[in-house]
């Protein structure tokens, strides 16, 4: 867990339990040291640039809490620099909760999942939405993606925690299981066709053992 992450979750509240059920210990020196936004390393960079969704939540006027799915093309969420990430806000169901609880509050927090790998990085910013901007637009830009882009949104990043594998469910995109799926039947199919070459051949021997047929052999090549 990186020290900003800590000095953000870890309230008073948060602490109090933490006492109370014996894990304040071991987290005891994570909030501690200057209060300066965590950079984001190789590590964070690669696992964000392979993710193809992420749930980003936000809080409303109510104070109610919301999260929402984003979806897109993997790597769709860039990293733009050590503290900012940028999107492309494809156009939904136009309900635009998350939307208008940013004109609220900018606080933001995003899950990033990896479910194959039973991974999860935790990233807590501040979100500005972008409405015109050509250069950033041209960044973000997804060719091969048919959605249309309402706008964008750039996170300023705060803090980040890798997060343990606990309770996890391991799950496979489609196409990484159809890609296995189709090598087992290619496998099946190579072994299916030496299979029946070698009962034809038994078949042959049988027939010859039997006195019925002569077994093939290539013609002698003449003296």
């Amino acid at each position: 867990m990186s020290r900003r992450f800590a000095q953000l979750a870890f309230t008073p509240g948060v602490r109090r339990h933490q006492a109370a059920h014996g894990s304040e210990r071991a987290y005891r020196g994570m909030a501690e040291g200057p209060s300066t936004a965590d950079a984001l390393g190789d590590d964070e960079r690669l696992f964000i640039g392979r993710r193809d969704s992420f749930y980003l939540g936000t809080v409303g006027e109510t104070g109610w809490p919301y999260i929402q799915h984003r979806g897109g093309p993997e790597g769709f969420l860039k990293v733009l620099d050590d503290h900012t990430l940028a999107f492309a806000d494809f156009r939904g169901n136009r309900q635009y909760i998350s939307r208008g609880n940013l004109d609220h509050d900018d606080r933001v927090s995003l899950f990033l999942m990896d479910y194959a790998e039973q991974v999860r990085l935790k990233l807590l910013g501040r979100a500005r939405v972008v409405e015109d901007d050509p250069e950033l637009f041209a960044r973000l830009h997804t060719p091969d993606y048919r959605a249309k882009v309402e706008r964008a949104i750039v996170i300023t990043v705060e803090g980040f925690d890798w997060n343990c594998p606990q309770h996890i469910p391991v799950l496979y995109p489609a196409e990484v299981v159809e890609r296995v799926i189709g090598r087992i039947q290619e496998q099946a199919e190579e072994e299916k066709a030496a299979l029946l070459a070698r009962i034809a051949e038994l078949e042959r021997v049988l027939r010859f053992a039997d006195g019925r047929a002569q077994p093939e052999h290539p013609a002698s090549p003449r003296a």
